[in-house]
């Protein structure tokens, strides 16, 4: 998937609304519901990701501040 996180949740909350305001097919809906599945997946791996980085970022600042205080 070539998306950042940003434009997957606007596309998310886009097929949200469509799926809660608008008089869909059950194929239209299903489709819809899919792609929405495979975003929110997205959406959860990088938050992940990012997550693990800020971990490993916090790990080396705290390291750093403990050498400072030595």
């Amino acid at each position: 998937m070539n998306l950042n996180y940003e434009d997957a949740i606007k596309e998310l909350n886009e097929i949200t609304n469509k799926l809660e305001n608008e008089q869909l097919s059950l194929s239209e809906s299903e489709k819809l519901f899919d792609r929405a599945v495979e975003l929110a997946k997205f959406c959860q791996e990088e938050l992940s990701k990012t997550s693990k980085k800020l971990f490993i970022i916090k790990k080396e600042f705290d390291k750093i501040v403990e050498e400072e205080v030595e």
